[in-house]
């Protein structure tokens, strides 16, 4: 009999939906998983076995009644930077230890709505900043799973939950998913309404969602919203036309992501994608060399009771960024934005011509060790953009650790999105 732990989410909703599985016994064998693998991985900073069971049965009694939603005894995993009504919210900070809050998050109390079992708490660096968790990468726990979403993205990769709620303000969902062998998928800006998360920036801020598998990101994306994320893996009638873009940051990406991007590309092209080099305005450098102004001086503003009465309880770096981001005029936080406008109008030309954008997701490999979660250089100019982006698992490194490859598609072409990500992946792998 199949475990029913590996079923995809699709037909794990489905099987429930039918009376042919239980949620009970769909959340019995993801716990078993984690009592397995948790130790080593750490994905948690709060997980309450009873709590989950007791969801999953309130999902098999809808189920019996004719009420199963659309995610119905789907697990998922929330990012501890967003708010949940029956377990702490501590926004990986001291300042916030035992905090109860009492409503839920927005994108949680959708996925509740939709029949989702909110299974844990995953662990996020101190405020979806730098300062990282304790959690190790499910490839090799001497490495780093990335950050911030480093719980969501190794609990997704561990085949822990059906779907992990993670934000990225630089490369918080897309950097860790690769690292870990995950697909990530960064929505277009305001796709999740952001009430209930502790927000960080206003102009970046996004909530997005880390899973095993394409599919499984856009069964996930659609049960939320109501939307139509489509199929990713049925083929679709043509092959793309994909831009293959280094970017500003060409000069990070390591010999085994040059490589692997440029197998991509080739694959692709064996497949019949059409691949065009893209060169980027300048206006995208220049809002590039803005994220960082806007990024810390809208988080200083976010974190100002932290700053006013906990400054203490900060990690030294973090109050460091956070005084210097208060200190910035507000006439440069004001150009940063109007530079990302701009930078935002720039790339709708250059996104016309194309199906997608074709670029690496991180610099290389994991980094070794816990105490950096890696480099967002690929990763904060798509999420200044606003653009819907994805990450597929295309192999690995020298060290054995995964790599992936990032597609990004015009705003609101989330669907589109998805089905590209997917069909690179299944080309780079034939």
């Amino acid at each position: 009999m199949t475990d029913p732990a590996t079923l995809s989410a699709a037909e794990a909703a489905r099987r429930i939906r039918d009376g042919r599985l239980s949620a009970t016994a769909l959340t019995e064998a993801l716990l078993d998983r984690i009592a397995m693998r948790e130790p080593g991985i750490r994905a948690f900073v709060h997980l309450d076995p009873a709590l989950a069971q007791r969801q999953a049965e309130a999902v098999d009694r809808a189920a019996k009644a004719g009420r199963a939603g659309p995610l119905a005894g789907l697990a998922f995993g929330v990012k501890d930077v967003l708010d949940t009504a029956d377990q702490p919210s501590q926004y990986g900070s001291p300042i916030w230890a035992g905090h109860r809050p009492r409503t839920d998050a927005a994108c949680v109390a959708l996925a509740r709505r939709a029949g989702a079992v909110i299974l844990g708490k995953t662990v996020t660096t101190e405020f979806a900043t730098r300062h990282p968790g304790p959690t190790a990468n499910p490839h090799n726990p001497g490495h780093t799973p990335g950050g911030s979403s480093s719980g969501s993205a190794a609990g997704a990769a561990a085949g822990f939950f059906h779907a992990g709620f993670g934000t990225q303000t630089a490369g918080s969902i897309i950097r860790p998913a690769a690292y870990c062998g995950a697909v990530g998928f960064k929505p277009s800006f305001g796709t999740l309404h952001r009430a209930g998360m502790k927000v960080m920036s206003e102009s970046l801020d996004t909530i997005g969602v880390i899973t095993r598998s394409v599919g499984d990101a856009a069964f996930a994306m659609a049960g939320l919203t109501g939307g139509d994320y489509g199929d990713p893996e049925a083929r679709p009638g043509r092959a793309p036309r994909l831009g293959l873009c280094w970017g500003p940051t060409a000069e990070q990406a390591a010999p085994e992501t040059r490589q692997a991007i440029e197998r991509v590309a080739a694959a692709a092209a064996r497949a019949g994608a059409e691949i065009v080099p893209v060169e980027m305005p300048e206006a995208l450098g220049a809002g590039l060399a803005a994220h960082a102004l806007v990024m810390n001086g809208e988080s200083a503003e976010a974190l100002a009771w932290e700053l006013d009465h906990a400054p203490a309880l900060l990690s030294p770096g973090l109050r460091e960024r956070m005084e210097w981001g208060r200190d910035q005029p507000r006439a440069a936080k004001e150009a940063g934005r109007a530079a990302f406008a701009a930078a935002r109008a720039a790339v709708a030309g250059v996104m016309a011509d194309i199906d997608a954008i074709l670029t690496p997701s991180a610099p290389g490999e994991a980094p070794e060790g816990l105490g950096w979660t890696g480099d967002p250089a690929f990763n904060s100019l798509w999420t200044l953009l606003h653009l819907p982006c994805v990450t597929v698992p295309v192999g690995t490194g020298p060290r054995g650790l995964p790599l992936g490859a990032q597609i990004v598609t015009a705003f609101g072409r989330d669907r589109e999105a998805l089905a590209w990500a997917e069909w690179v992946r299944q080309a780079a792998v034939a």
